[in-house]
């Protein structure tokens, strides 16, 4: 079921996102050779409790942690291990919290070490497309259109699009309609409506976009053994217009890197804290 959010809900969602990517901020100083994934879930949940949110993942459909983390050609739902993190390894960090009972869920794929040119282009080209779809969710558009977006552009770029996995609408349930796959037909699907709230999240594989699951139950592999990344952002319809409720300026703050890819969605610039 869609739920239209007021003006005053989409604030508290804010809160939540920000909460998430400020989370996210404090790991990108902690992702290094040597560091496990485990200590990084335990680093997650500590932050979110810290600073007054409920981890959202944890228990979630009997979800074992805080912090999902897949590496290399891992795509999505890796769950955390004692296995240290390896020089050029990527490793997409997905992570959700509640504040005042509202969900915040985005992912950030991160680099480790020195990573090989043909898997930085991979993340690259992975976030530029969530921009790409980020734009298409704009009032007139439908649900596919993001899709067909994101598709065009990565394959595009000789990519392809995993199907089984799509985003989704965001809440005070984490998973609300409608779905938000990554690939489509332009035109087709839900039309959007004023104070819908989304998560965009283009899955890429550099090979295959066939799947498999592991026997975790969990964590979800590319058939192929190539590399995937994993980029998502909330997103709500504000005037007719898409905004960002999270960032990904806090992790660019702890990385040194400069970028303005989000002042296009916001109608105020983002003020750190």
């Amino acid at each position: 079921m869609i739920v239209l959010k007021t003006k005053e809900e989409i604030e508290i969602m804010r809160t939540a996102a920000l909460l998430v990517s400020k989370t996210l901020g404090m790991l990108a100083t902690e992702i290094k050779p040597g560091v496990t994934t485990l200590q990084l879930d335990n680093l997650a949940e500590q932050y979110i409790r810290d600073h007054g949110g409920i981890p959202g993942f944890l228990g979630l459909y009997g979800c074992p942690c805080t912090l999902l983390t897949s590496v290399n050609e891992q795509i999505v739902h890796g769950l955390p291990t004692d296995r240290p993190l390896q020089d050029g390894d990527v490793v997409s960090c997905d992570l959700g919290a509640i504040v005042n009972e509202y969900y915040g869920d985005h992912c950030y794929t991160f680099e480790v070490g020195n990573v090989a040119e043909e898997t930085k282009k991979l993340l690259q080209v992975t976030k530029e497309s969530l921009y790409v779809g980020i734009r298409e969710f704009k009032a007139g558009n439908r649900v596919e259109d993001v899709g067909s977006a994101i598709q065009r552009y990565a394959e595009g770029h000789g990519y392809s699009v995993v199907r089984e996995l799509v985003g989704h609408g965001l809440g005070k349930k984490m998973h609300e309609g409608p779905e938000m796959p990554n690939y489509g037909k332009k035109g087709r699907g839900k039309l959007f409506q004023e104070g819908m709230t989304v998560a965009i999240e283009p899955m890429i594989n550099m090979g295959t976009k066939n799947i498999k699951q592991l026997k975790d139950g969990w964590t979800i592999v590319t058939r192929d053994g190539k590399p995937s990344a994993h980029f998502e952002h909330d997103v709500a319809l504000v005037d007719g217009k898409p905004e960002l409720l999270s960032t990904f300026a806090y992790i660019y703050k702890a990385l040194g890197i400069v970028s303005n890819e989000e002042d296009e969605f916001r109608k105020q610039p983002l003020v750190l804290s």
